[in-house]
């Protein structure tokens, strides 16, 4: 850890999971369970998602000392229809919960061709690019809807009252010889966390971006967590809207979950995904796969200036983030850093 006056604090990264095992262990957490939730979340603050990263461990300690977190929660399966899975969760770690879930998906992808995986009722489950990347990882492309069942905070396009979740979607392709395209987004304009890291920064948030608690405009972040709240916008007017509306139904209801139908009646973030899993090496068409994305990839591309091509990836920006923080460190504001100080005191874990 290192700091200079004003500047935020810079943990390298091994440092900084080791703590977040060490504060999942001290909150009861078994080895495996700690392991996956401590990789995840500093995975994502190495991609540059701090909104879903080790920032989110005092809201996780806090749920887990309420019971509504479960530890050591096994996955249940409640209908195998072969190429259909319906998974049980039951409010258990949500790195775990959607990590075996994807598991058991890639493998039946693999054996039948394509694989319907049904997840609901977990705690919160982080960066739905992460299970994107385990599918490509297996080389299964995958599509992710999910919802958040929480405080409302984004308000549908036409309205100004908060009255879904940020509603995620995620597409994950494989590339034999190059890294995965990673498509992932929250369908508001941003994540809540996201909001919460502007505010412990004592940053503004763009405009476009919040409406206060009459409905109007703000570039305060503060705006989002008053009491009565704010709400964030949908992306891309009426057609964010939709793909958010999408991704309650098809998350929240037809996985047989909860959606978010009203204010928030438990403190723990519940999330559902509704992912479709298929393998192009089991229905034979991986070479003819490849060959059109690395076609469609030239052409995109193909736009340059004197520093090269103008456009980038999906997921590019990801791996050089990680890329350049593997060397640098992980920033950490300092109003996070005693958040999650805070949490390690709770957990008996000495800093």
């Amino acid at each position: 850890m290192s700091r200079t006056l004003g500047e935020p604090l810079i943990f390298a990264a091994d440092r900084l999971e080791e703590l977040a095992r060490e504060i999942f262990r001290g909150l009861g957490s078994q080895e495996r369970e700690a392991e996956l939730v401590a990789r995840h979340l500093i995975e994502a603050n190495l991609c540059g998602h701090d909104s879903h990263g080790v920032g989110t461990i005092p809201g996780y300690a806090r749920n887990a000392q309420a019971g509504e977190l479960v530890l050591n929660r096994t996955l249940e399966v409640t209908l195998d229809l072969t190429a259909m899975l319906v998974c049980e969760a039951g409010h258990g770690a949500g790195q775990v919960m959607a990590h075996d879930a994807m598991a058991l998906g890639i493998a039946r992808a693999k054996q039948n061709g394509s694989c319907i995986v049904l997840l609901r009722n977990s705690h919160h489950i982080g960066r739905i690019g992460h299970w994107a990347e385990q599918c490509a990882q297996a080389g299964i492309v995958s599509v992710h809807f999910v919802n958040v069942v929480s405080d409302p905070a984004v308000a549908p396009f036409g309205g100004t009252r908060a009255r879904l979740g940020t509603n995620p979607f995620a597409v994950g392709v494989p590339r034999p010889d190059a890294p995965p395209i990673i498509v992932d987004f929250a369908t508001s304009r941003w994540a809540v966390g996201k909001v919460r890291v502007a505010l412990n920064k004592g940053e503004a948030v763009p405009p476009g971006i919040l409406l206060d608690s009459r409905g109007l405009p703000t570039t305060e972040a503060a705006a989002l967590f008053g009491s009565p709240a704010g709400a964030v916008v949908t992306f891309g007017e009426h057609k964010g809207w939709g793909l958010s509306l999408a991704c309650e139904i098809l998350a929240g209801a037809l996985t047989g979950g909860k959606t978010q139908s009203g204010p928030r009646t438990r403190n723990a973030v519940v999330n559902s995904m509704f992912s479709v899993l298929i393998s192009p090496e089991a229905i034979g068409t991986q070479d003819h796969v490849a060959a059109e994305i690395d076609a469609v990839v030239r052409w995109v591309k193909s736009e340059t200036d004197d520093a090269g091509p103008l456009v980038r990836l999906p997921g590019e920006p990801e791996r050089e983030t990680k890329a350049r923080r593997l060397e640098e460190g992980i920033p950490l504001d300092a109003a996070t850093w005693q958040e999650i100080a805070a949490a390690a005191e709770q957990a008996s874990v000495r800093i």
